[in-house]
């Protein structure tokens, strides 16, 4: 069970970080659209799992790699903008979140 301090530090690195994939990320990626969707912070702050959706590009294991590629200066940003709120910058892991693939996968099986 997650303690409502890390609950409250996930929720801004969401907030943060989906900010810094729209609009100051965006040129790393070309045309693929990034979705935070889920952020998990470790009890002592210094560790983040980041779930990210990719849309509007097929090779979304690529896009995780070029993420992964560009991370220290994710991490740079993030600590730009989060450096009043947090003392340190956690480091962060990068994972796909394909649950709207599925969803939208179990809804066309659905409909025939």
């Amino acid at each position: 069970m997650e303690s409502t301090r890390q609950l409250k530090v996930a929720r801004l690195l969401q907030k943060e970080m989906g900010e810094l994939f729209q609009r100051e990320m965006a040129h790393h990626f070309g045309n693929a659209f990034i979705s935070v969707t889920k952020i998990r912070v470790s009890p002592d702050l210094s560790h983040a799992k980041a779930y990210i959706s990719i849309f509007g590009n097929n090779d979304k294991a690529g896009v995780i790699e070029k993420i992964k590629d560009v991370s220290s200066e994710i991490r740079g940003k993030m600590g730009n903008r989060i450096a009043k709120q947090l003392r340190i910058v956690p480091s962060f892991e990068y994972f796909l979140d394909d649950s709207a693939d599925y969803a939208a996968k179990i809804d066309e099986l659905l409909k025939k």
